[in-house]
């Protein structure tokens, strides 16, 4: 399972800061069924242990940095110790899964309905093919405030938030799931008539009116679709394991 995962996002993809592969457990663990998610923490454990999986497949870590102490004084600790004590094991397959070809980009671009979708800002690692974002074409120009609706119901997100809306239509998009603000620059660059992405900072929305339309729907949100692809992976790479798409929500924020 772990293999047929990091031969479709291999870890050298990941970046410098990141920690995805194996979290806990046992590479020669047996898999009874694996829970699908965004985030681990002690429910999604709990869903697990409900549900007979003793693997969870996460985008986002469980460990980012060591740990000197498995206790119940933290969330990832007492997350850890649960998942040790039940025998299950947790993988993560995070900026390696974004820069993927095939990965978490574009799954968001193949949910927009996006034509010819391409890294824009691409990079070899390896001789790897490999991106931070994806660039693509609506199949029909929309009007901005049309566009933002259309995003807003793919994603089934409350609100959005952009900048000034364009008074041209838009027809190519570029993506960023999680926080992208970083490849806004390079999204102009590339003839991009939007830029989608999960989070961005406050000052990054200033000085691009009338450039590009800026859509911000959530980390959460932007990434959701996430579990679509590990599903897919493992159903082909591993025909006959269980796998269930968690149904525990983990994102921190309310929308209130």
């Amino acid at each position: 399972m772990l293999s047929a995962l990091e031969r479709f996002a291999p870890l050298p993809l990941q970046e410098s800061w990141d920690n995805a592969g194996l979290q806990v457990g046992l590479t020669e663990t047996e898999v009874s069924g694996a829970l699908l998610c965004l985030d681990v923490n002690e429910k999604i454990v709990d869903e697990a242990i409900q549900k007979g999986c003793n693997l969870i497949v996460s985008h986002h870590p469980l460990l980012f940095r060591g740990l000197k102490t498995i206790s119940d004084l933290t969330d990832v600790q007492r997350t850890v110790m649960k998942a040790i004590v039940h025998g299950i094991c947790v993988i993560s397959m995070h900026t390696n899964m974004d820069n993927a070809k095939g990965g978490v980009n574009f799954k968001i671009a193949e949910k927009l309905g996006l034509q010819d979708v391409q890294f824009f800002a691409p990079k070899s690692v390896d001789g790897i093919e490999a991106g931070s974002g994806v660039i693509g074409a609506l199949p029909e120009a929309l009007a901005a405030d049309d566009f933002v609706q259309a995003v807003k119901k793919t994603f089934d997100v409350e609100c959005a938030m952009c900048n000034e809306l364009l008074r041209r239509k838009i027809q190519k998009v570029a993506i960023c799931g999680g926080a992208g603000d970083f490849l806004l620059d390079e999204a102009l660059k590339a003839g991009a008539d939007a830029f989608i992405t999960g989070e961005m900072h406050y000052h990054q929305y200033f000085g691009y009116e009338q450039r590009i339309q800026i859509c911000v729907i959530g980390h959460y949100q932007s990434e959701q679709f996430t579990s679509e692809i590990f599903r897919e992976i493992i159903e082909r790479e591993c025909p006959g394991i269980k796998t269930c798409v968690a149904e525990t929500s983990t994102n921190p924020i309310l929308y209130l």
